[in-house]
C-alpha cells in the first residue's frame, strides 16, 4: 500500500469528523467576496488535515465526544494553516502547492497577501465566537511563534544553522500549531494532558523533519537548498552542495522524535485508535 492508502485507512476511523470540518471550513469562506473561488479552489485541493486528525483519534481513544464546538476549533487552526502557507509561498516565491499552481502563482503576490490575511480574518472571528479568553491567549502566542520562526528562518537564508536553531524553527514554524490544535481541544474538554501536548508537538516537529528529508531527495523544483533554506541533511553534511551525506543521520533525528512521540501515548487506552496513531508514525518515518 502506498503512504496515501495507508494513510485514508487510518483516516476512515475519523471520516465523519473530517467531513464536518472540511464543511465547516468551507462555510467560513463563502462571504470572501471577489475571492471566493479562489479561496474554495485552495482549500479544496488535497490536504491531509493531519493536525485535526491526530486531535479527533486521540479524544476517541480517551472516550471524549468530538464535539461541534471541537469540530469549529479544529477549522479554525486549519485556517491559520492555509493562511500560513499562502503567505509563505509568496515569501518564498513558490509556484507550487499540493501539486498545484500556489495562489500567488495563480492570482499574484499582492492578491495572495490579502487571501491569506482574509482567511486569518475567518479564523479569529470563529475564535472569538468559542469565547474563551484561554484560547484566544493560546492562539495569540502560536501566531507570535509561527512568524518567529519565519523570522529565524529568513535571518539564516543561504547560512547553515545549528542544529539548535533548526529545531528551534521547525517548532515555531511547525510545531506549535500541531501543538495548540491539541491543546485547544484539551481547554475545550477542561482537561489537563501535558503528554498529549508533548506527543502533538513532536509530531509536529517529526512531520517537518520528514518534509525536510523529502524534499532534498526528490529534488523538488522550489527545493529548499535553491532557495538558501538549509535543513537537518544539510547541518549534518556541513555543505549545501552534498546534502545526501546528511541524509541518514537526518533520519535517524526523525525516529528520534517519532519514538519520542510514541512514549509519550503509553497513558493512552488500548483501543483501534491508539493502534492508528501508532501506525500514522510509523508510516511517517517509513513512507
Amino acid at each position: 500500500m502506498s503512504f496515501t492508502e495507508k494513510y485514508n485507512a487510518i483516516r476512515d476511523l475519523a471520516d465523519k469528523e473530517i467531513a464536518e470540518l472540511k464543511a465547516e471550513i468551507l462555510k467560513e469562506i463563502q462571504s470572501a467576496s471577489g475571492i471566493k473561488s479562489e479561496l474554495e479552489a485552495y482549500i479544496n485541493a488535497p490536504s491531509k488535515h493531519i493536525r485535526a486528525l491526530i486531535v479527533f483519534l486521540c479524544l476517541k481513544a480517551l472516550q471524549m465526544p468530538v464535539t461541534k464546538e471541537q469540530i469549529k476549533l479544529q477549522a479554525i487552526v486549519e485556517l491559520v494553516h492555509n493562511a500560513s502557507l499562502i503567505h509563505d509561498d509568496v515569501i518564498d516565491d513558490s509556484k507550487e502547492r499540493r501539486k498545484q499552481d500556489s495562489f500567488n502563482k495563480k492570482s499574484g503576490n499582492h492578491l495572495a497577501v490579502i487571501a491569506g490575511d482574509y482567511i486569518l480574518s475567518f479564523a479569529l472571528k470563529n475564535l472569538a465566537d468559542l469565547g474563551s479568553i484561554e484560547l484566544i491567549n493560546l492562539f495569540a502566542q502560536t501566531l507570535s511563534d509561527m512568524c518567529r520562526g519565519e523570522i529565524l528562518q529568513q535571518q539564516s537564508i543561504f547560512n547553515i544553522p545549528t542544529m539548535e536553531e533548526y529545531l528551534n524553527k521547525t517548532y515555531y514554524k511547525t510545531g506549535s500549531l500541531f501543538e495548540t490544535a491539541m491543546n485547544g481541544a484539551l481547554i475545550l474538554c477542561i482537561e489537563d494532558n501535558p503528554k498529549l501536548k508533548e506527543f502533538a508537538k513532536n509530531f509536529g516537529i517529526a512531520f517537518q523533519l520528514r518534509d525536510d528529508i523529502k524534499n532534498i531527495i526528490e529534488n523538488r523544483p522550489d527545493s529548499d537548498i535553491k532557495n538558501g533554506i538549509y535543513t537537518a541533511a544539510v547541518i549534518y553534511s556541513k555543505s549545501p552542495n552534498n546534502p545526501f551525506t546528511g541524509i541518514e543521520k537526518a533520519k535517524i533525528l526523525l525516529d528520534n522524535y517519532i519514538e519520542t512521540a510514541k512514549s509519550l501515548l503509553n497513558e493512552l487506552p488500548e483501543n483501534q485508535y491508539k493502534t492508528a496513531i501508532i501506525e500514522l508514525l510509523e508510516i511517517i518515518n517509513n513512507e
